[in-house]
């Protein structure tokens, strides 16, 4: 178990490995999983790889094909006269082989 500076463990306690990731349903997430067979989730910060894609291989009947990774900074916000910041998010494009689906409906 690795303790950070902060405080945060970023070992294999700190998140499920099993839960499978949050997808992002989005116009650009819609138009890549119809088209390309792609589909963009919301993982855990410090999730890899090959973490992200064990847990895709249990909702489709196949390996992924490829996954790419994107570190999201979180937005500005403003609540009154004082600046904040929405949290950093890690988004995860799965592509899977052309006769494999994902059901989310």
């Amino acid at each position: 178990m690795a303790v950070t500076a902060s405080g945060l463990d970023r070992g294999s306690q700190s998140w499920n490995r099993t839960r499978l990731p949050e997808p992002a349903f989005t116009e650009k997430g819609t138009h890549q999983f119809t088209r390309y067979n792609a589909y963009p989730f919301q993982v855990n910060l410090w999730a890899t790889k090959d973490q992200i894609r064990r847990p895709s291989r249990s909702c489709s009947t196949s390996a992924s094909k490829k996954v790419r990774t994107q570190n999201r900074l979180g937005k500005k916000r403003r609540y009154r006269s004082r600046l904040g910041r929405l949290p950093n998010w890690k988004k995860a494009i799965v592509t899977l082989n052309a006769e494999d689906r994902i059901e989310f409906f």
